[in-house]
């Protein structure tokens, strides 16, 4: 398949899968048009890259489905400034969304080669925001806290304090909480050590591993 047929395939995704369901925030969609999600799957999914649901990526995980990564991220409501912290690299593709409009991204990953072949691909890209750990993402990244956004992208039982106790004053995260099968998608904001839950959509997310997850 072309670059241009990439580029076709990219923009309708934009126009159907994400701006007639509510994703308005012109930075998110700008976004999406200039990071290749067609880079991020295996070759064997790259004629369904721009497909609107999930695809596998090895090790039992999953590029998420283009509309959930855009709310996800529309939620966190990214000012262009903030520092992020994402657990769960994944493929690498939700990171690169939250590099391109946040000023730096920290994210966590368990398995080293899915984060090395993200890290790869970012390189590639002249991506040159991100840091990479790979360890336990329920547990965070304490050293660089506190972070004005957290983004989880793997479903836990409950938020888990770890996370909390590292969101900076007036910072929010947005995370799947739920069961092993199903999750709602959490706003979580912290104001003056105080936090306020909001359950958003319905999803479904491979589950978080880690000390405080599954």
């Amino acid at each position: 398949m072309t670059n241009k047929n990439y580029k076709h395939l990219r923009n309708k995704m934009i126009q159907t899968q994400l701006k007639e369901r509510g994703i308005n925030d012109e930075s998110i969609i700008e976004a999406f048009r200039v990071v290749p999600r067609h880079l991020f799957v295996p070759d064997s999914y790259k004629k369904q890259a721009y497909s609107d649901r999930p695809l596998p990526i090895g090790d039992n995980q999953t590029i998420s489905q283009p509309y959930i990564v855009a709310l996800m991220t529309q939620l966190l409501q990214l000012t262009g400034e903030d520092e992020v912290l994402e657990i769960g690299t994944g493929s690498g593709f939700q990171t690169a969304i939250l590099a391109e409009l946040a000023s730096e991204v920290f994210t966590i990953e368990r398995k080293s080669d899915l984060q090395e072949r993200a890290k790869y691909i970012h390189r590639s890209l002249e991506i040159d925001n991100v840091a990479y750990f790979v360890g336990d993402g329920t547990v965070g990244w304490p050293e660089h806290s506190p972070y004005s956004k957290i983004l989880g992208t793997g479903g836990v039982p409950d938020v888990p304090d770890s996370l909390l106790d590292q969101l900076a004053d007036s910072g929010r995260m947005v995370i799947p909480v739920g069961d092993r099968r199903q999750q709602r998608l959490y706003t979580v904001v912290k104001k003056t050590q105080e936090v306020s839950y909001k359950k958003g959509v319905y999803c479904s997310f491979v589950p978080l591993v880690g000390e405080y997850g599954w």
